[in-house]
């Protein structure tokens, strides 16, 4: 079972690098497949490391990697696909171009990682872990899971122009767009707040070097 967990984390790894041609080559639907199926990898190989308890070291770094990888790969492209928010961009015209209101986000929750990482790495120069919260519910895995909801949303938005059949439905479906900024929107929120929290164990860490 161990072995399975990891290649469903090696799996995620490769999604993550199988999105970047497909979303440049515009087939978004092949890249909302592969996005979804990684996330969903995410949640699962999480579920089977804690029922059969078979979590390892080399597996906590490959989730994290894949988690990573995945996330932030398809958020560089993001502010490059050809969608419409009409809604929003009805209160404010320039947000018609959407550049600037995808690319805050973007480039504040990549930002959040970056910074992150660079508390980890200073505290293992002095031996100190500073673990990812193992709490169900914690804000890191809120942000996570919002961040995938948010791309496949967007991903799927795009891709809704092959659906044939009820206007109803495909009315229902162009308002996707906007439901998928406002989740990058709220992902942002709570990597904020997430790393608010890190900063906050980081100080905490800090006071045991002498």
């Amino acid at each position: 079972m161990k072995k399975f967990v990891n290649f469903l984390s090696i799996f995620r790894i490769a999604t993550a690098f199988a999105i970047i041609p497909t979303m440049l080559a515009n087939w978004y639907l092949i890249s909302f497949i592969l996005f979804a199926l990684g996330a969903i990898s995410d949640w699962f190989d999480g579920y089977l490391a804690r029922k059969y308890d078979c979590c390892s070291k080399i597996g906590g770094v490959l989730d994290h990697i894949g988690d990573k990888l995945l996330v932030c790969n398809a958020l560089i492209l993001v502010p490059f696909i050809p969608i419409d928010i009409t809604f929003i961009s009805t209160f404010y015209t320039p947000i018609a171009n959407k550049l600037w209101f995808f690319i805050i986000p973007v480039i504040l929750m990549i930002d959040r990682e970056l910074y992150i990482s660079g508390l980890r790495e200073f505290l293992g120069t002095q031996k100190i872990e500073m673990p990812v919260p193992k709490a169900r519910f914690s804000m890191g895995k809120i942000k996570t899971t919002v961040q995938m909801i948010a791309i496949a949303i967007i991903l799927l938005a795009v891709s809704i122009h092959i659906i044939p059949g009820n206007k109803v439905l495909l009315y229902i479906l162009s308002k996707l767009p906007e439901i998928g900024v406002a989740g990058l929107w709220l992902a942002l929120t709570a990597s904020i707040w997430s790393a608010v929290q890190y900063t906050m164990t980081f100080v905490e860490k800090l006071k045991k070097i002498k």
